[in-house]
Protein backbone atom coordinates (compact mmCIF):
# COMPACT_ATOMS: atom_id res chain seq x y z
CA UNK A 1 0.00 0.00 0.00
CA UNK A 2 1.38 3.47 -0.94
CA UNK A 3 2.43 5.82 1.67
CA UNK A 4 0.31 8.13 0.22
CA UNK A 5 -3.12 6.28 0.90
CA UNK A 6 -1.24 5.71 4.31
CA UNK A 7 -1.07 9.44 4.86
CA UNK A 8 -4.67 9.74 3.44
CA UNK A 9 -6.13 7.09 5.68
CA UNK A 10 -3.93 8.62 8.93
CA UNK A 11 -5.67 11.84 8.70
CA UNK A 12 -9.43 11.00 8.17
CA UNK A 13 -8.93 8.91 11.11
CA UNK A 14 -7.09 11.55 12.90
CA UNK A 15 -10.04 13.87 11.42
CA UNK A 16 -13.20 11.61 12.31
CA UNK A 17 -12.00 11.16 15.59
CA UNK A 18 -11.44 14.74 16.70
CA UNK A 19 -15.02 15.32 15.31
CA UNK A 20 -16.22 12.66 16.95
CA UNK A 21 -15.08 13.38 20.49
CA UNK A 22 -16.09 17.47 19.49
CA UNK A 23 -19.80 16.17 19.02
CA UNK A 24 -19.67 14.45 22.12
CA UNK A 25 -17.83 17.93 24.25
CA UNK A 26 -20.53 19.92 22.57
CA UNK A 27 -23.54 17.83 23.37
CA UNK A 28 -23.01 16.53 26.81
CA UNK A 29 -25.86 14.02 27.74
CA UNK A 30 -28.16 14.84 30.39
CA UNK A 31 -27.79 11.54 31.47
CA UNK A 32 -24.10 11.20 32.09
CA UNK A 33 -23.87 7.46 32.58
CA UNK A 34 -25.22 6.89 29.44
CA UNK A 35 -22.96 9.48 27.77
CA UNK A 36 -20.02 7.27 29.44
CA UNK A 37 -20.98 4.04 27.54
CA UNK A 38 -21.21 5.80 23.97
CA UNK A 39 -17.72 7.21 24.70
CA UNK A 40 -16.89 3.94 25.79
CA UNK A 41 -17.43 2.10 22.34
CA UNK A 42 -17.28 5.54 19.95
CA UNK A 43 -13.77 6.25 20.96
CA UNK A 44 -12.32 3.40 21.24
CA UNK A 45 -10.47 3.84 17.95
CA UNK A 46 -11.38 1.06 14.89
CA UNK A 47 -10.40 1.14 11.48
CA UNK A 48 -12.75 4.25 10.49
CA UNK A 49 -13.48 2.38 7.10
CA UNK A 50 -16.87 4.19 6.50
CA UNK A 51 -15.74 7.65 7.21
CA UNK A 52 -12.12 6.96 4.72
CA UNK A 53 -15.04 6.32 2.39
CA UNK A 54 -17.14 8.97 2.94
CA UNK A 55 -13.87 11.11 2.72
CA UNK A 56 -12.90 9.63 -0.52
CA UNK A 57 -16.19 9.86 -2.06
CA UNK A 58 -16.16 13.45 -1.81
CA UNK A 59 -12.53 14.42 -2.61
CA UNK A 60 -13.53 11.86 -5.72
CA UNK A 61 -15.87 14.72 -7.10
CA UNK A 62 -13.99 17.59 -6.20
CA UNK A 63 -15.21 18.29 -2.47
CA UNK A 64 -13.07 19.46 0.59
CA UNK A 65 -12.65 17.28 3.24
CA UNK A 66 -15.16 19.72 5.61
CA UNK A 67 -18.07 19.03 3.47
CA UNK A 68 -17.81 15.32 4.38
CA UNK A 69 -17.44 15.64 8.25
CA UNK A 70 -20.93 14.98 9.01
CA UNK A 71 -21.36 12.63 6.85
CA UNK A 72 -18.44 10.75 8.09
CA UNK A 73 -19.52 11.02 11.40
CA UNK A 74 -22.65 9.79 11.38
CA UNK A 75 -21.96 7.14 9.25
CA UNK A 76 -19.24 5.80 12.19
CA UNK A 77 -22.18 6.49 14.51
CA UNK A 78 -24.39 3.99 12.76
CA UNK A 79 -21.62 1.71 12.12
CA UNK A 80 -20.90 1.70 16.13
CA UNK A 81 -24.67 1.29 17.04
CA UNK A 82 -24.34 -1.72 15.04
CA UNK A 83 -21.84 -3.56 16.52
CA UNK A 84 -23.27 -3.06 20.03
CA UNK A 85 -26.46 -4.24 18.91
CA UNK A 86 -24.84 -6.74 17.44
CA UNK A 87 -22.90 -8.16 20.23
CA UNK A 88 -25.89 -8.72 22.27
CA UNK A 89 -27.19 -11.81 23.38
CA UNK A 90 -29.92 -12.24 21.64
CA UNK A 91 -27.81 -11.59 18.38
CA UNK A 92 -24.08 -12.64 17.77
CA UNK A 93 -23.84 -13.16 21.67
CA UNK A 94 -19.98 -11.75 21.17
CA UNK A 95 -18.01 -10.52 24.67
CA UNK A 96 -15.34 -8.86 22.91
CA UNK A 97 -15.15 -5.95 20.82
CA UNK A 98 -11.65 -4.00 19.68
CA UNK A 99 -10.24 -6.13 21.81
CA UNK A 100 -12.16 -4.95 25.03
CA UNK A 101 -15.06 -6.24 26.55
CA UNK A 102 -18.06 -5.26 24.36
CA UNK A 103 -20.44 -2.39 26.03
CA UNK A 104 -23.41 -4.87 27.47
CA UNK A 105 -20.34 -6.90 29.45
CA UNK A 106 -18.56 -3.65 30.02
CA UNK A 107 -22.12 -2.02 31.25
CA UNK A 108 -24.92 -4.15 31.07
CA UNK A 109 -27.64 -4.54 28.50
CA UNK A 110 -30.16 -2.21 29.01
CA UNK A 111 -27.59 0.05 28.70
CA UNK A 112 -26.08 -1.07 25.57
CA UNK A 113 -29.31 -1.27 24.11
CA UNK A 114 -30.02 2.74 24.62
CA UNK A 115 -26.52 3.01 23.67
CA UNK A 116 -26.64 1.88 20.56
CA UNK A 117 -30.31 3.51 20.36
CA UNK A 118 -28.67 7.12 21.18
CA UNK A 119 -26.25 6.30 18.47
CA UNK A 120 -28.57 6.16 15.49
CA UNK A 121 -30.77 9.09 16.44
CA UNK A 122 -27.46 11.18 16.67
CA UNK A 123 -26.54 10.37 13.16
CA UNK A 124 -29.89 12.01 11.64
CA UNK A 125 -30.08 14.75 14.19
CA UNK A 126 -26.35 15.99 12.57
CA UNK A 127 -26.96 15.12 8.99
CA UNK A 128 -30.14 16.88 9.51
CA UNK A 129 -28.72 19.86 10.69
CA UNK A 130 -27.99 22.91 8.13
CA UNK A 131 -24.44 22.54 6.01
CA UNK A 132 -23.22 21.22 2.99
CA UNK A 133 -24.51 19.76 0.18
CA UNK A 134 -27.87 17.70 -0.33
CA UNK A 135 -28.76 17.17 3.06
CA UNK A 136 -32.33 15.83 2.78
CA UNK A 137 -30.71 13.15 0.07
CA UNK A 138 -28.28 12.32 2.57
CA UNK A 139 -30.86 11.63 5.40
CA UNK A 140 -32.87 9.32 2.85
CA UNK A 141 -29.53 7.40 1.41
CA UNK A 142 -28.65 6.60 5.45
CA UNK A 143 -32.52 5.76 6.10
CA UNK A 144 -32.53 3.46 3.28
CA UNK A 145 -29.16 1.68 4.02
CA UNK A 146 -30.04 1.42 7.91
CA UNK A 147 -33.69 0.27 7.97
CA UNK A 148 -35.94 -2.57 6.27
CA UNK A 149 -34.68 -2.09 3.08
CA UNK A 150 -30.93 -2.49 4.35
CA UNK A 151 -28.79 -3.34 7.22
CA UNK A 152 -31.99 -4.28 9.70
CA UNK A 153 -33.08 -6.57 6.66
CA UNK A 154 -29.33 -8.15 6.11
CA UNK A 155 -29.65 -8.64 10.53
CA UNK A 156 -33.30 -10.54 10.28
CA UNK A 157 -31.78 -12.44 7.13
CA UNK A 158 -28.74 -13.38 8.63
CA UNK A 159 -30.27 -14.11 11.54
CA UNK A 160 -32.37 -16.68 10.08
CA UNK A 161 -29.58 -18.65 8.36
CA UNK A 162 -28.24 -19.73 11.30
CA UNK A 163 -27.75 -23.50 11.43
CA UNK A 164 -29.21 -23.69 7.68
CA UNK A 165 -26.77 -23.98 4.89
CA UNK A 166 -27.63 -20.66 2.65
CA UNK A 167 -27.08 -20.71 -1.53
CA UNK A 168 -24.32 -18.16 -2.85
CA UNK A 169 -26.95 -15.90 -4.17
CA UNK A 170 -28.94 -15.83 -0.42
CA UNK A 171 -25.27 -15.57 1.33
CA UNK A 172 -24.75 -12.70 -1.26
CA UNK A 173 -28.11 -10.93 -0.16
CA UNK A 174 -27.43 -10.83 3.56
CA UNK A 175 -23.74 -9.67 2.98
CA UNK A 176 -25.28 -6.90 0.82
CA UNK A 177 -27.70 -5.81 3.10
CA UNK A 178 -26.19 -6.43 6.52
CA UNK A 179 -22.67 -5.00 5.92
CA UNK A 180 -22.55 -3.87 2.36
CA UNK A 181 -25.64 -1.33 2.27
CA UNK A 182 -23.73 0.96 4.96
CA UNK A 183 -20.50 0.70 3.01
CA UNK A 184 -21.90 1.87 -0.23
CA UNK A 185 -23.84 4.79 1.88
CA UNK A 186 -20.94 5.70 3.25
CA UNK A 187 -19.09 6.76 -0.21
CA UNK A 188 -22.38 8.23 -1.38
CA UNK A 189 -23.02 10.52 1.45
CA UNK A 190 -19.26 11.83 0.91
CA UNK A 191 -20.58 12.69 -2.58
CA UNK A 192 -23.77 14.36 -1.94
CA UNK A 193 -21.78 16.63 1.18
CA UNK A 194 -19.83 18.14 -2.01
CA UNK A 195 -23.04 19.35 -3.57
CA UNK A 196 -21.54 19.06 -6.85
CA UNK A 197 -21.75 15.60 -7.82
CA UNK A 198 -22.91 14.81 -11.94
CA UNK A 199 -25.31 11.95 -11.84
CA UNK A 200 -23.29 9.55 -13.80
CA UNK A 201 -20.65 10.05 -10.73
CA UNK A 202 -22.91 9.07 -8.28
CA UNK A 203 -23.62 6.36 -10.23
CA UNK A 204 -20.48 5.25 -10.62
CA UNK A 205 -19.44 5.55 -7.22
CA UNK A 206 -22.40 3.35 -6.41
CA UNK A 207 -21.45 0.99 -8.57
CA UNK A 208 -18.25 0.80 -6.67
CA UNK A 209 -19.45 1.14 -3.48
CA UNK A 210 -21.36 -1.99 -3.96
CA UNK A 211 -18.98 -4.07 -5.31
CA UNK A 212 -16.51 -3.18 -2.04
CA UNK A 213 -19.45 -3.70 0.51
CA UNK A 214 -19.45 -6.92 -0.96
CA UNK A 215 -15.81 -7.25 -0.56
CA UNK A 216 -15.04 -6.17 2.69
CA UNK A 217 -17.76 -9.05 3.97
CA UNK A 218 -16.46 -11.68 2.13
CA UNK A 219 -12.61 -10.41 3.56
CA UNK A 220 -14.36 -10.88 7.25
CA UNK A 221 -15.38 -14.29 6.18
CA UNK A 222 -11.97 -14.80 5.58
CA UNK A 223 -10.39 -13.01 8.34
CA UNK A 224 -12.85 -14.97 10.74
CA UNK A 225 -11.01 -18.27 9.61
CA UNK A 226 -7.81 -16.84 9.21
CA UNK A 227 -6.79 -14.04 11.78
CA UNK A 228 -6.45 -14.97 15.75
CA UNK A 229 -8.46 -13.40 18.39
CA UNK A 230 -6.05 -10.76 19.51
CA UNK A 231 -5.30 -9.33 15.89
CA UNK A 232 -9.08 -9.18 15.12
CA UNK A 233 -9.94 -7.76 18.29
CA UNK A 234 -12.93 -9.78 18.30
CA UNK A 235 -13.57 -13.66 19.15
CA UNK A 236 -12.22 -15.81 16.09
CA UNK A 237 -14.06 -18.27 14.50
CA UNK A 238 -17.30 -16.54 15.87
CA UNK A 239 -19.21 -17.39 12.26
CA UNK A 240 -18.68 -21.51 12.11
CA UNK A 241 -19.75 -21.58 15.96
CA UNK A 242 -22.93 -19.99 15.38
CA UNK A 243 -23.59 -21.94 12.21
CA UNK A 244 -23.31 -19.76 9.95
CA UNK A 245 -22.47 -20.28 6.11
CA UNK A 246 -19.54 -18.26 4.52
CA UNK A 247 -17.84 -17.32 1.43
CA UNK A 248 -14.95 -19.62 3.23
CA UNK A 249 -17.90 -22.89 3.58
CA UNK A 250 -19.39 -22.75 -0.13
CA UNK A 251 -15.70 -21.67 -1.55
CA UNK A 252 -13.28 -23.08 0.07
CA UNK A 253 -10.40 -20.29 1.32
CA UNK A 254 -8.47 -20.00 -2.14
CA UNK A 255 -12.02 -19.25 -3.93
CA UNK A 256 -13.01 -16.97 -0.97
CA UNK A 257 -10.05 -15.02 -1.38
CA UNK A 258 -10.35 -14.89 -5.25
CA UNK A 259 -13.96 -13.94 -4.90
CA UNK A 260 -12.70 -10.69 -2.58
CA UNK A 261 -10.11 -9.65 -5.01
CA UNK A 262 -12.24 -9.85 -7.89
CA UNK A 263 -14.51 -7.66 -6.43
CA UNK A 264 -11.88 -5.16 -5.52
CA UNK A 265 -11.01 -5.24 -9.12
CA UNK A 266 -14.35 -3.94 -10.41
CA UNK A 267 -14.86 -1.53 -7.84
CA UNK A 268 -11.42 -0.24 -9.36
CA UNK A 269 -12.70 -0.38 -12.49
CA UNK A 270 -16.32 1.56 -11.53
CA UNK A 271 -13.72 4.19 -10.86
CA UNK A 272 -12.31 4.63 -14.33
CA UNK A 273 -13.84 7.68 -15.48
CA UNK A 274 -12.53 9.53 -12.40
CA UNK A 275 -9.13 11.59 -12.22
CA UNK A 276 -6.26 10.77 -9.58
CA UNK A 277 -8.82 12.73 -7.16
CA UNK A 278 -10.50 9.44 -6.85
CA UNK A 279 -7.17 7.38 -6.12
CA UNK A 280 -7.59 7.13 -2.41
CA UNK A 281 -10.70 4.91 -3.16
CA UNK A 282 -8.68 2.84 -5.70
CA UNK A 283 -6.63 2.44 -2.70
CA UNK A 284 -9.13 1.71 -0.31
CA UNK A 285 -10.76 -1.11 -2.18
CA UNK A 286 -7.56 -2.92 -2.31
CA UNK A 287 -6.91 -2.54 1.51
CA UNK A 288 -10.15 -3.84 2.34
CA UNK A 289 -9.18 -6.82 0.89
CA UNK A 290 -5.95 -7.26 1.85
CA UNK A 291 -6.59 -6.18 5.64
CA UNK A 292 -6.08 -8.19 8.60
CA UNK A 293 -8.70 -7.12 11.29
Amino acid sequence: MSGGFDQFRAACQARVDQRLSGYLDANPFPCPSLGEAVRYVLLAGGKRVRPLLAYGGCGAVGGDWADADAAACAVEFIHVYSLIHDDLPALDDDDLRRGRPSLHKAFDEATAILAGDALQTMAFELLSAPGAGDRLGMVRELALAVGPQGMVAGQVRDLAAEGVESSLAELETIHRLKTGALIEASVMLGALGAGRAAPEQLERLREYGGRIGLAFQVQDDILDVVADTETLGKPQGSDQESGKTTYVSLLGLADAKLKANELASGAIGALADFGPEAAPLRQLAQYIVDRVN
